[in-house]
């Protein structure tokens, strides 16, 4: 457990220091030197890029978390078990970009009223499609070794800092837009080759391998599951992007280029909860192995319980000082045009967080193939609603149509979830959080108005931050809180400062239910 603990803790100390990276770079380095239209181009060329090596991976990113265990031994190189990794994506790419090619004529013709920019660049993509995809491959190899924190570094820290000197290259005139383009493809290859040298020197580089040790039930089940996965992504993967395609197609890329930054601060919403999903995953996955529905549903009901709590009131801390954000950022006349791009899809954020561990229940229950109906259902939905929101509303209905499917389709999911598998995440205490943040909404618009944004900001985050922790600890929303409220009070009133000496022994500390350990 020693290299799983300094791994993760190394992970996130890396992980926030790239989000902070990504902030200024976001914020105050796009907004300042790259017009709506040049953001707009650099996202959709990257998440073209992205959607195909995604697709190429023919679900190895997932299988290889799976059926490494099958294959471990160290001695013997895991078997061959990086060959095929690496050649099945291969297979992946050659097919994905064959499509890619054939598809020129359908796809350019769906950009190229509004946005001909993306048509200009079409080939360019191509490169991307291999980068994106062999540097997830890379990322999972070293993930399924235990070696997590250089793979974040590289992806949070290394590849943001260097899009920021593209970035920055731009601005200063040093590249024009084709260099731009073209820094942004070099640094996912620069990316991808870094993490691969690194792999190499760990000494876990080796393309020997026994094609006899994949037994015929063992390739059965691989490629059965593999399947799966393949038809999951192409919903999957399309889906996350479908409202940025869609919106850069029917308006442009300046419509584009400010959706992506006002979602870029709704994101800001879901980030802590990433860690609350992972923790608890593999007690979920134990729990329902041994057929123990009532700790999975225990355990679903605070995981939904914690993620609104800490993303709602980032939320709210985020919306009332949302013309605040937009007064400071540079030009941030013309990316206020998002503001409620940020509001729908905020909601949409803390839909997802709250109800997104009845999927991760359901994914390690028997039942995980209805991930695919719910898949196909969702992306049907997706569809339809940017279809009839985005020509009345533009990107506001872009992010209208967002949080729409989200709240239909969560709907449904918790509804087999409910029924598949007992999960019911609603229970009192969120009821109170409800009642909490409606307030604390009421109470920012009661506020005093300063003219000053960061003085305005300040003061409003301030009062927000303390009558909303206060209302927690009183109204005892959630049991771990309260209690960790306690022993952090005891231990600073019973100590003298500088001295550290107690003022009394002996001192009980709040005894934690069984319930609040799990």
């Amino acid at each position: 457990m020693g290299i799983v603990i300094r791994q993760s803790i190394k992970g996130t100390i890396v992980t926030y220091v790239g989000t902070f990276i990504g902030f200024l770079t976001t914020m105050f380095v796009l907004t300042q030197f790259l017009s709506p239209e040049d953001i707009g181009l650099t996202k959709v060329v990257v998440e073209i890029g992205t959607v195909f090596g995604s697709l190429a991976l023919l679900g190895v990113q997932n299988s290889a978390f799976r059926f490494f265990p099958y294959f471990r031994n160290a001695q013997n190189n895991h078997n061959g078990f990086l060959f095929y990794i690496l050649v099945i994506p291969l297979v992946g790419c050659i097919l994905f970009i064959l499509l890619y090619i054939l598809l020129k004529t359908p796809i350019a013709t769906y950009f190229s009223q509004q946005s001909a920019l993306v048509v200009s660049y079409y080939y360019w993509i191509i490169p991307l499609i291999i980068f994106t995809c062999y540097l997830v491959v890379l990322e999972t190899y070293s993930n399924i070794n235990m070696r997590i924190t250089v793979l974040r570094l590289n992806r949070e820290v290394i590849l943001k800092l260097l899009m920021l000197a593209v970035y920055l290259c731009y601005g200063t005139h040093l590249i024009n837009r084709d260099g731009l383009v073209a820094g942004t493809v070099c640094v996912y290859g620069l990316s991808m080759l870094i993490l691969f040298v690194y792999i190499a020197k760990m000494g876990k580089i080796s393309l020997q391998h026994d094609i006899s040790f994949v037994s015929k039930p063992l390739r059965k089940e691989i490629l059965k599951y593999s399947l799966f996965l393949i038809v999951c992504s192409l919903s999957g993967v399309i889906l996350l992007k479908l409202d940025l395609f869609m919106l850069t197609a029917e308006n442009g890329l300046s419509d584009a280029g400010i959706f992506t930054i006002a979602m870029y601060i709704a994101t800001v919403i879901e980030i802590p909860s990433r860690s609350i999903s992972a923790i608890s995953s593999p007690i979920a996955a134990n729990a329902l192995k041994e057929g123990d529905l009532q700790t999975s549903n225990r355990l679903y009901q605070k995981v939904a319980l914690h993620q609104l709590l800490v993303g709602g009131l980032i939320f709210i801390v985020v919306w009332s000082n949302i013309d605040n954000i937009f007064a400071i950022i540079p030009r941030g006349d013309v990316y206020a045009q998002g503001k409620w791009v940020v509001f729908f899809i905020g909601i949409a954020k803390l839909i997802l967080i709250t109800l997104s561990f009845g999927n991760v229940l359901l994914s390690f229950s028997r039942f995980y193939y209805w991930s695919l109906y719910l898949m196909f259902f969702l992306t049907v939905v997706g569809i339809l609603t940017n279809l009839w929101l985005i020509p009345r509303f533009g990107m506001t209905g872009a992010a209208m149509a967002t949080a729409l499917t989200v709240l239909i389709s969560s709907s449904f999911q918790q509804w087999v979830v409910l029924f598949k598998i007992k999960g019911n995440p609603y229970t009192r205490g969120m009821l109170k959080l409800l009642l909490i943040f409606t307030l604390l909404i009421g109470i920012n618009y009661l506020l005093y108005k300063f003219e000053n944004p960061w003085l305005d900001g300040i003061s409003r985050t301030v009062v927000i931050v303390a009558v909303g922790g206060g209302l927690l600890y009183v109204l005892k929303v959630s049991e771990e809180l309260t209690n960790t409220v306690k022993v952090i009070f005891r231990k600073v009133i019973l100590f003298i400062p500088n001295k550290g000496v107690p003022l009394r022994k002996n001192v009980s500390e709040p005894r934690f239910s069984q319930d609040s350990q799990d």
